[in-house]
């Protein structure tokens, strides 16, 4: 269960929504217990407070639980929809959605299939902004970024808002897998420097991955190995005095375990990485498991914050780089040391 800190207050409170909770039925059930239905249950959530008339419907729902049977559901819809893509309809911020989301789909999920923690919260603050940076793994849909999200709005009462990579917002498999424009309804921030920095100006709560891509990417023989840091959270970070608060994820390397990632066939269509696993042949015969992942004990140790130097308001991109670089040190010093006690 998430760690609590009885004397902390809530940062900001997520606005009301008129539409009632979302009712758990029994096939709710069934999709958490069944990995096709993973996709089936994050669709139906959102169309229970969102008009989503490009949306998939019952029919195509049931083929998702038959083998190969998603490729005659894509098949069906894309028929209905005369031959187009999905239109987006929805795009803004809904706080008021990521807290019935998180408290309606993945509060089961990260407490009970992942039962994850945070560890060490005496280091997780009690004021906003932050820049919280993670190490990021596992081949997989971001569930070491969702699943922190969730646990630090239980802990602090924090709207956390994650930075993800664009694929996650246009690449077509989202688009038909997930209603157009989830991920920013969620609080996704695009993964381009302008989003990056009009978020940082909104003295907001981010999730930022440094590794970037490098680190599903770089699959399972390098599970451990910390990969580049990116430089511009250090320079946002300085522009406008916002603290960074690193965090330790272990277990994330088990959300898709044996991948090596095929970067020739990656490039080719144009994904952000192409994982092969044994798992591989239940993913081409059921595709709507792409949201799923292999159950992992996910840990996140929370480390010391690390303030801005308030006497120096900007750095240049080298030396932006340099202080990620000790940031990364330092962080895969701390991993080395968890693991060994593991």
């Amino acid at each position: 269960m998430p760690a609590q800190n009885p004397n902390s207050t809530p940062i900001s409170q997520p606005e009301k929504t008129s539409v009632t909770s979302y009712q758990f039925t029994w096939f709710d059930r069934f999709c958490l217990w069944y990995p096709p239905g993973w996709l089936i249950l994050f669709n139906r959530h959102w169309q229970h407070y969102h008009s989503d008339p490009d949306g998939w419907n019952w029919l195509e729902y049931l083929l998702f639980l038959l083998p190969g049977g998603f490729y005659l559901a894509l098949l069906i819809r894309w028929l209905r929809l005369g031959l187009r893509p999905p239109r987006q309809e929805n795009s803004d911020f809904e706080p008021h959605y990521q807290q019935a989301f998180h408290q309606e789909v993945l509060k089961p999920i990260v407490e009970s299939y992942f039962q994850a923690e945070l560890q060490q919260i005496e280091n997780l603050p009690t004021s906003d902004p932050l820049i919280v940076v993670m190490n990021h793994a596992g081949m997989s849909f971001p569930w070491d970024f969702l699943t922190l999200g969730y646990l630090l709005t239980q802990a602090r009462g924090w709207i956390v808002q994650p930075v993800a990579g664009l694929s996650l917002f246009d690449h077509p498999w989202v688009t038909w897998w997930l209603p157009c424009g989830w991920s920013q309804v969620l609080g996704g921030v695009r993964a381009n420097m302008n989003d990056f920095a009009t978020a940082m100006e909104g003295r907001k709560i981010i999730l930022y991955a440094p590794e970037g891509l490098r680190g599903p990417r770089k699959g399972w023989r390098k599970r451990y190995q910390l990969q580049t840091f990116d430089g511009s959270f250090i320079q946002l970070s300085q522009r406008h005095q916002i603290p960074i608060l690193p965090v330790i994820c272990i277990g994330n390397e088990n959300l898709h375990p044996r991948t090596i990632n095929l970067r020739k066939l990656q490039r080719i269509f144009q994904l952000p990485f192409l994982p092969i696993s044994p798992l591989m042949p239940i993913f081409l015969l059921f595709p709507s498991m792409g949201i799923w992942t292999m159950k992992a004990h996910l840990r996140y140790q929370i480390q010391p914050v690390n303030p801005p130097r308030s006497h120096l308001q900007s750095v240049s991109r080298t030396q932006a780089y340099q202080v990620a670089q000790l940031l990364k040190a330092d962080m895969q010093s701390q991993l080395n040391s968890l693991l060994s006690k593991q």
